[in-house]
C-alpha cells in the first residue's frame, strides 16, 4: 500500500495582517510583524473569547456563531497592533513627542474601531441586502418564485467572486495575501509531520481547508439554498429576515469548515473544492522572509517539536532539513514520493487518526 502523512489537527489558525501574521493557539496569540529594519517584532497577548467557556459556546450550530464574532474581534486587534508598529517605522526619526503619539494611537484605535463597524455593515448590505434590490429589478417579469430564488442567489454569489477578483488586483493586497500564503504553509507544515523549517514551509501548500475564504464562500452557498426556502413578497420583511439568518447561516456554515477540515475522504474533498480554488486568489506564494515571520508567530505559541514528537513519533533535530514533496498542492506529501520523513500508514478500514477540532478557521 502506497504511504501518505496524514493529518494531525494542530489547533492553531492565523491570520494575514499588514507586513506580518497572526497565529492563535487556545487562548494565546501572537502577532509577528517584520519591521523597516529587517527585524522581527513578536507580541503574545491572552484573549478571552466572548462568553469565555460556557457551554452554549461548544454546541453544534451555535458554536460558529460566537467562533465567527471572535475572529472579527481578534482579526481587528491584530490588524490594530500591526497598524501601529508599521506607523512607528514610519514615524522613527521625526522626533515625534511621546504625547504625541500616545495621542496618535488611540486615534487610531479609535479609527480601526470606526473602520472594522463600517466595514460589517457595508458586508451586510453588499452581499445581503444589495442581491435581494438587484433581483427585484431583473426579476420584474418573472412570476416563479423558485427562479426569483435563484436569481438572488446567482446574483450573491457573481457580488461575492467579483469583489474577490477585485481585490486581489490591488498591489497592497498582494503582499497581504502573500503573508497569507505563508500562514497557510506554517500550518500545513506542521499537521503534515514536517518540521517547521524554511525549506519546508516553501515546499507545502498554501491552501487549506479551515480558511476563511472558504468559510465565506460557504456561508455564501448556505445563503442561497436557506433563502430559497425562507420566502416572503415585502421587500422590507425580505431584508430583514436575511439579516436576521445571518447568525443561522454561519452557524451552519461552520459547521461545513469543521467537517470538512477534520476529515480527509473523497466526500470533504468535494465540499473543500471550491473554496481551495479560490484560495488560489486570495493567497499567494510568500518568499523566504516572510515564511521566517510565520515561523516567528507559531513558534511564540505552539511548541511544534513537542506536537512533532507526541502526534507523528518524529524527534526533529537541527541537522534534520528534511523537504517533503507535494507537487498537487493538496497539502499532502506525495505518495510516490518515498521521503524518510515522519509517515503514517493508512489504517485497515480507511479512516483517518485526525484529531477533533476545537477552534475556528485558519
Amino acid at each position: 500500500m502506497a504511504r501518505k502523512v496524514k493529518k494531525h489537527y494542530s489547533g492553531i489558525g492565523g491570520q494575514a495582517v499588514l507586513e506580518g501574521i497572526m497565529m492563535k493557539n487556545n487562548e494565546h496569540y501572537s502577532v509577528a510583524v517584520r519591521k523597516n529594519d529587517g527585524t522581527i517584532d513578536i507580541d503574545i497577548e491572552n484573549y478571552q473569547n466572548v462568553l469565555g467557556k460556557k457551554k452554549i459556546t461548544k454546541i453544534p450550530f451555535i458554536r460558529g456563531i460566537f467562533n465567527f464574532i471572535d475572529s472579527l474581534a481578534l482579526g481587528m486587534k491584530s490588524l490594530n497592533h500591526s497598524a501601529e508598529i508599521y506607523a512607528e517605522d514610519e514615524d522613527d526619526g521625526t522626533g515625534a513627542s511621546a504625547d504625541a503619539s500616545a495621542k496618535n494611537e488611540k486615534s487610531d484605535k479609535v479609527l480601526t474601531t470606526v473602520v472594522g463597524v463600517a466595514s460589517v455593515v457595508i458586508a451586510v448590505g453588499l452581499f445581503m441586502v444589495l442581491p435581494v434590490y438587484l433581483t427585484g429589478v431583473f426579476a420584474k417579469n418573472v412570476r416563479n418564485e423558485s427562479l426569483i430564488a435563484i436569481i438572488e442567489g446567482v446574483i450573491r454569489l457573481a457580488i461575492f467572486l467579483i469583489y474577490i477578483v477585485a481585490i486581489s488586483l490591488m498591489k497592497d493586497i498582494r503582499r497581504v495575501y502573500m503573508y497569507h500564503g505563508a500562514e497557510h504553509k506554517c500550518i500545513n507544515c506542521i499537521e503534515r509531520g514536517r518540521a517547521l523549517t524554511v525549506k519546508n514551509v516553501m515546499k507545502s501548500s498554501r491552501m487549506h481547508k479551515r480558511c476563511g475564504t472558504s468559510f465565506l464562500l460557504f456561508v455564501v452557498l448556505v445563503s442561497i439554498i436557506v433563502f430559497f426556502f425562507v420566502r416572503v413578497d415585502n421587500m422590507a420583511l425580505k431584508i430583514v429576515i436575511r439579516i436576521a439568518l445571518i447568525p443561522v447561516i454561519a452557524g451552519i456554515s461552520y459547521e461545513l469548515l469543521r467537517f470538512a477540515g477534520k476529515y480527509d475522504n473523497p466526500l470533504t474533498a468535494i465540499i473543500s473544492a471550491p473554496g481551495m480554488l479560490l484560495q488560489r486568489l486570495t493567497t499567494r506564494e510568500p518568499d523566504e522572509s516572510m515564511a521566517e515571520v510565520a515561523i516567528a508567530a507559531v513558534e511564540a505559541v505552539f511548541d511544534w517539536r513537542e506536537f512533532l514528537l507526541n502526534e507523528f513519533g518524529y524527534e526533529y533535530t537541527d541537522d534534520d532539513d528534511t523537504v517533503y514533496t507535494d507537487k498537487d498542492g493538496d497539502g499532502f506529501e506525495d505518495e510516490d514520493a518515498g521521503s524518510d520523513g515522519p509517515v503514517e500508514e493508512e489504517t485497515a478500514d480507511g479512516t483517518d487518526n485526525t484529531q477533533e477540532e476545537t477552534d475556528g478557521a485558519v
